[in-house]
């Protein structure tokens, strides 16, 4: 037996009929690559049987004790049964993309039986009619408890029931499967009582450890390297830090993996994660935009970052710590969007790095059993998210998976979308999953917060779109030259057209949308290169061609502005042609220029 962890155990102890702590995802399989160009379930069932052994999660239950008195045990299940977790339904025609989103919410709103072990896997036929998906294809509808995996363990597990190669044949396990004892209460009690007396020393232990980071976290905010991660007024109370009901609402959009990190590209610096929050963050702004619902301060999402080692890489449970990323919604261009997410990720990075990444996830080991369990169901039945100031808006996780495909009894896998698990106050998450050159943006929500799932779908998709097109007609900043800088600032001649070089945005970034500015972090001049000399700030938009033309002083525009000066204007005639304008209103304008 091995026992939870404190972050493991607590998604056992906040989970209720309301919010279910399972995490999972969409799988769509192109049956024409397997063999005969079908598969029926009883080969999907044996393929996965298969290949259990992989992930010891598949058939360990998990044994509580009674009143929580300590963190629970896993347990390999005497009892285990695969036909219970491995399931077979079909949609009915005409099989489209939003009935397969309507079972995949209905059946991420029911909790797992926490007595079995804690997966579930739906194999669902009749796909026969979703845009970019060949007819025929199958789905598989995943649910797996959040104790335990967190995202990276539960890519692992995705990769544990696939193949790399239609023709893959699945090792032998080392050792042949036992089932284990159940302990008896005695036991249980005998071994909590153990563990508590080597608690303080542990703690202690950790303590130690944190001295040293609070030493590093009060020098950085005395010299002003390290700010606070969340907006000055607070984090904003939105629709999605209000209490949930027990229905769910489930959508994504698939986007190119090489354009995102194409788009990354055109900001020194900036990650493909960044590129992620900044999307999410002009989808939500153009939510709660269309809802009149948004605020002025910048929404702020909570980003899970995995402490994993190579060591770890393959170990269940969760070994996870989070972050608080500001999503730049009170600005309008997405350019300067991604400059204010980019800004903001460095600054909560310093600060897990300032903490210590593993001492975060450490610290969680110590929760109480007993009190985490109280107090969770004190915060839900007091209704404690409608009156708390939020601490984030959303979560947003990254989980980088396989570029390659893969196969399940020779099906290859076309998309994959995820799911995860909403609670009070934290109404809405974002797993973003990569896959074979795409990455996919999905979303789980509260049906009663977002009824409707494919408008925010489509606000997501229109916000890459911006993203996008703001970002790829600019060139990268790091391949920019000096030279080309210079030749950018000069001025055209009056009779020749601008160059068409673009200006480039330097230290101040102008957001019409709440007119703050943001200071921009200036790309270091390169090896053997001389310093730059210091430009004047410009705005973040490249000047077209015509807009640099028109802005070009013109020998004879200025003659001829010094010759109004010096005679007297004489009253317009009206074209011939006839013209909408009429004469008269135009020349008390023209006496005042003269009287001037």
């Amino acid at each position: 037996m091995r026992q939870l962890t404190g972050l493991d155990a607590s998604f056992l102890y906040t989970e209720s009929q309301r919010t279910p702590m399972h995490v999972g995802g969409i799988y769509i399989y192109d049956p024409s690559t397997a063999p005969g160009g079908k598969v029926r379930f009883k080969d999907i069932l044996a393929f996965i049987e298969a290949r259990l052994h992989r992930a010891n999660r598949f058939r360990e239950k998990v044994i509580r004790l009674p009143f929580d008195f300590d963190h629970p045990y896993w347990l390999n299940d005497p009892e285990f049964d695969i036909e219970y977790h491995v399931r077979h339904m079909a949609l009915p025609q005409p099989g489209d993309w939003r009935q397969l989103c309507i079972l995949a919410s209905r059946l991420h709103a029911r909790p797992l039986d926490v007595s079995r072990p804690l997966w579930e896997f739906n194999v669902v036929e009749g796909l026969d009619n979703v845009p970019g998906i060949p007819p025929g294809s199958y789905a598989l509808i995943t649910k797996v408890h959040h104790a335990a995996i967190d995202g990276v363990s539960g890519m692992e597990m995705t990769a544990a029931i696939n193949s790399i190669s239609p023709e893959d044949e699945v090792e032998e396990p080392e050792r042949p499967w036992l089932p284990d004892r159940v302990p008896t209460v005695p036991e249980l009690f005998a071994r909590a009582y153990v563990n508590n007396l080597r608690q303080p020393f542990r703690y202690m232990s950790s303590m130690s450890r944190f001295v040293p980071s609070a030493g590093r976290l009060l020098e950085g905010f005395t010299s002003g390297s390290l700010r606070l991660p969340v907006p000055a007024g607070g984090v904003p109370r939105t629709r999605f830090n209000g209490t949930v009901s027990a229905h769910r609402v489930i959508e994504g959009r698939v986007f190119d993996l090489g354009t995102i990190r194409e788009m990354k590209s055109r900001r020194a610096g900036a990650t493909v994660n960044d590129v992620i929050l900044a999307v999410v963050g002009g989808g939500m702004r153009k939510y709660l935009r269309d809802k009149n619902e948004l605020p002025g301060e910048s929404l702020v999402a909570m980003a899970p970052v995995s402490v994993r080692n190579k060591r770890e890489k393959t170990d269940m449970g969760n070994q996870v710590t989070a972050m608080s990323v500001s999503l730049g919604t009170q600005i309008a261009d997405p350019g300067a969007r991604l400059e204010w997410v980019h800004e903001a990720a460095e600054n909560s990075k310093a600060l897990t790095t300032a903490i210590g990444a593993r001492q975060l996830a450490d610290y969680s080991k110590f929760m109480p059993s007993m009190w985490t369990g109280l107090a969770a169901r004190l915060y839900t039945q007091l209704s404690l998210a409608n009156r708390a100031t939020p601490m984030f808006n959303a979560v947003v996780t990254n989980v980088p998976g396989p570029q390659i495909p893969l196969y399940s009894h020779g099906a290859k896998m076309v998309h994959q979308y995820g799911t995860g698990p909403i609670y009070d106050g934290a109404g809405i998450i974002h797993p973003v999953l990569s896959y074979n050159g795409e990455i996919t943006i999905s979303f789980t929500c509260c049906r009663n917060i977002l009824p409707d799932p494919e408008h925010y779908a489509d606000c997501l998709e229109e916000s890459f779109e911006e993203t996008r097109a703001s970002l790829l007609k600019q060139p990268a900043k790091k391949a920019e030259s000096k030279a080309a800088r210079q030749k950018a600032k000069q001025l055209p001649p009056a009779n020749e057209p601008a160059p068409v070089e673009p200006v480039r945005a330097e230290p101040v970034r102008r957001v019409a949308a709440n007119k703050v500015d943001l200071p921009i972090k200036t790309a270091e001049p390169a090896e053997n290169e001389p310093e730059q000399e210091k430009e004047a700030p410009v705005a973040t938009q490249i000047t077209p061609k015509k807009d640099l033309a028109e802005a070009a002083p013109k020998p004879e525009a200025s003659e001829h502005a010094a010759k109004r000066k010096a005679t007297p204007s004489k009253p317009e005639k009206q074209s011939a042609g006839g013209s909408n304008f009429k004469t008269p209103s135009l020349r008390p304008a023209a006496r005042k220029v003269n009287e001037r």
